[in-house]
């Protein structure tokens, strides 16, 4: 039985709904993906029983978190209706990871100890009693899931790897002094929390995939924070189940409402999407001039499908960083999109926030492939035009490579040597657009 009163929720999320404006409400619908047809069907005041209808009890609750996320409302009044669900269920889902990681370790432990001697339990059991764990050789340690149900005292120690961090952001304090902030999303094996840490020097010390230690803390509203006078320091690997690591890092980059491709297309412009589907084209990066930015830029484009319908992704800046291991036939989920109106034609532009998830990998590709076209040839590197798998697609190679398979001088005029060759066959090993290896056919 569920210790969440499903009357005493559905009570709440009327009172939630009572309190959205009509934009607010309208916005929600949106981030649910209520159908047009079921908005204008059902009236406010039997919404909140279509929503639970919809999603169930426990995942109503994270939705309506979310989109309260999304719309924004983090007012008292609203959170003041929706928090003691959303720690209701934090708590059953931290309890349900701590019983499984529990018989996974009695299940592996069990089966260990079957198979050794009489002699050998014996040492091991002499080993146990001289090595005392970890968590005892560190004092006021406390997990992150106990700082969650009961909060932090100033000697109680955290110790969690670090799974995302935030870029570094301003604020003003009581004098109007411009001071710096940033974010981490913190996880250890029961739970994850949200860090919030002042000053620049910390900025530099802690790393993302690290692990610390954490001491001297204060704790605001359920945001633990690194103040001036705490201790940090980087300490042994924090082992963290896949599961916390995934609800760690939405902590720092909460996901935008996910829409089919034909939905994302018929949104307004400037919307926040995330989208799904299967890699079919992905160009090389390329550096543009963007208005009222100084330096070079970098874009890249790649292109999604789903059934019958595609879009345009376009990278921007550091986002095309998470470009360079997809390859097409590669399916993926794109977060924190926006949409981008241009004549016509909806396509949708990276945001700080947007991260690429791979849903099914297609790896390390090998097989024939017919160059046919060269689009540039530089001494280091050439980006020709390629038939692969009955798709014409564009790669990346190092042209001293390209020069050594075909018997071509990297010196001179290298682009019009290739060119007298092709079209020509080569066998070739590729990972994303990049070929990384070749052979004549």
């Amino acid at each position: 039985m569920s210790d969440i009163s499903e009357e005493e929720w559905k009570k709440a999320l009327t009172s939630i709904v009572e309190e959205l404006e009509d934009k607010q409400y309208t916005k929600m619908l949106e981030c649910l993906v209520i159908p047009k047809g079921q908005r204008s069907s059902t009236s406010r005041e039997k919404m909140p029983g279509k929503i639970i209808e919809r999603y169930g009890l426990l995942d109503s609750i994270s939705e309506i978190d979310k989109a309260m996320d999304y719309i924004p409302r983090r007012d008292p009044t609203i959170q003041g209706l929706l928090r003691p669900f959303v720690d209701k269920l934090r708590i059953k889902q931290e309890n349900k990871n701590q019983g499984k990681k529990r018989k996974r370790e009695q299940d592996g432990e069990e089966e260990v100890l079957r198979d050794l001697t009489q002699d050998q339990l014996k040492i091991l059991a002499k080993q146990k009693s001289s090595q005392p764990g970890k968590e005892r050789n560190i004092p006021f340690r406390k997990s992150i899931c106990d700082v969650k149900r009961s909060g932090i005292l100033q000697n109680d120690v955290i110790v969690g790897k670090v799974v995302q961090k935030s870029e570094l952001r301003t604020y003003k304090n009581k004098d109007k002094k411009k001071k710096k902030f940033f974010y981490l999303a913190v996880a250890d094996e029961t739970a994850s929390i949200k860090v919030m840490v002042y000053g620049k020097s910390h900025f530099q010390q802690i790393k993302k995939e690290s692990s610390y230690l954490f001491r001297k803390l204060i704790m605001d509203e359920y945001v633990v924070k690194v103040i001036e006078s705490s201790t940090v320091a980087e300490t042994s690997s924090v082992d963290v189940p896949e599961e916390l690591e995934m609800e760690a890092r939405k902590l720092i980059h909460p996901e935008s409402p996910v829409y089919s491709i034909k939905e994302a297309k018929s949104l307004a412009d400037k919307s926040d999407v995330s989208v799904e589907g299967e890699v079919t084209e992905i160009n090389p990066v390329k550096k543009t001039k963007v208005q009222n930015e100084r330096k070079w830029t970098k874009k890249q484009h790649f292109h999604l499908k789903e059934e019958t319908d595609s879009i345009e992704i376009v990278m921007w800046r550091e986002a095309t960083e998470q470009c360079k291991e997809l390859s097409v036939g590669d399916v993926v989920k794109v977060t924190n999109m926006k949409t981008n109106e241009y004549f016509g034609t909806v396509s949708l532009n990276s945001t700080g926030n947007t991260r690429i998830e791979m849903i099914q990998s297609v790896g390390i590709q090998k097989g024939r492939i017919e160059i046919i076209g060269i689009i540039k040839a530089t001494q280091k590197e050439t980006r020709l035009e390629a038939n692969f798998n009955d798709k014409l697609q564009t790669f990346v190679v190092a042209s001293q490579r390209l020069a050594n398979t075909f018997n071509i001088k990297i010196k001179g005029d290298f682009k019009k040597s290739l060119l007298d060759k092709i079209p020509i066959s080569a066998d070739a090993e590729i990972q994303g657009n990049k070929i990384t290896k070749i052979t004549a056919a």
